[in-house]
């Protein structure tokens, strides 16, 4: 299951992380957001243990949204130690993503 990424938990999880983070900005009512979804949770299983991939709720959370300057979603961010490498906005496949993210490995 994809980590729950939070504004009070941000720094310790995400920023101090020295691997590589994935963070999928999302939200309740966004249909597009629904459609990444479960390919965000299936990296979550299959990167256990090598990198770390988040979900963060933008409604629930906007002092991270608003740190990136997030206008869309879905957005996803790849972080390495803590700074940002890649970008996805807009839904995407799963090949995609797991291109972008051996990338960063």
């Amino acid at each position: 299951m994809a980590f729950e990424i939070t504004d009070s938990n941000f720094k310790e999880s995400v920023l101090e992380n020295s691997g590589v983070t994935v963070i999928d900005f999302w939200a309740e009512w966004c249909g597009p957001c629904r459609m990444i979804g479960p390919i965000i949770e299936e990296l979550a299983t299959e990167y256990d243990g090598k990198a770390l991939i988040g979900k963060l709720n933008v409604d629930e959370n906007p002092e991270v949204s608003m740190k990136f300057g997030i206008r869309s979603i879905p957005t996803i961010l790849i972080l390495k130690n803590g700074e940002v490498v890649d970008k996805q906005v807009g839904t995407t496949s799963k090949q995609t993503l797991l291109n972008k993210i051996e990338t960063h490995l």
